[in-house]
Formats: structure tokens, sequence, C-alpha cells
């Protein structure tokens, strides 16, 4: 085997562990709120339990639990209120 090969396989091995306490902690406080939270929403959760990590990762490990936040559906809007007024068609005698 290959020296290199065999350093590849053994340093991502610890990366499969590495992340497994936080992994629980994000499916936790998804499924606590019902999946509205997205990646930026569980990062600040995160670092308020004291967990800092960065957002980048906790949106990589959501993409692998496969957890998307529910994005509400905007209501529509049809009211505009007043326009403004029209002006009087004013017609100059010469």
């Amino acid at each position: 085997m290959v020296r290199s090969n065999f350093y590849y396989h053994q340093k991502k091995n610890k990366s499969a562990v590495k992340y497994q306490v936080i992994k629980e902690l994000i499916t936790s406080i998804y499924n606590q709120h019902k999946g509205r939270y997205g990646y930026k929403r569980i990062t600040d959760e995160l670092n308020n339990k004291g967990i800092v990590i960065n957002h980048k990762t906790v949106l990589r490990l959501m993409k692998l639990l496969g957890l998307k936040s529910l994005i509400r559906v905007k209501k529509y809007k049809s009211y505009k209120g007043e326009q403004g007024k029209i002006a009087p068609n004013l017609k100059e005698e010469f």
C-alpha cells in the first residue's frame, strides 16, 4: 500500500467521528423547531450553547444529514394604497 494512501484513509476515518456529537445536536435542534430553522439559526443555537462552529460547517453537515429548512409561503398582497390624486384637466384659453 502506498504511504500517502494509508494516511489518507486514516485521516478520513477520524473525520467521520469528528462531528458525530455536533450532528446529533443539529438533528435535535432541527426536530425541536419542526424543521423551520435553517443553517444560520442552528449555528446561532449552537453558539448560544457554547459550541463555536462555522456556519459553513453546519450547512455542510445539514446537507450530509439531508436536513433542509421549510420556507414559509409568502402571501399575495394586491393592495397598493392610494395611487395619488389625478390632477384636473385645465384648459387654458388664449
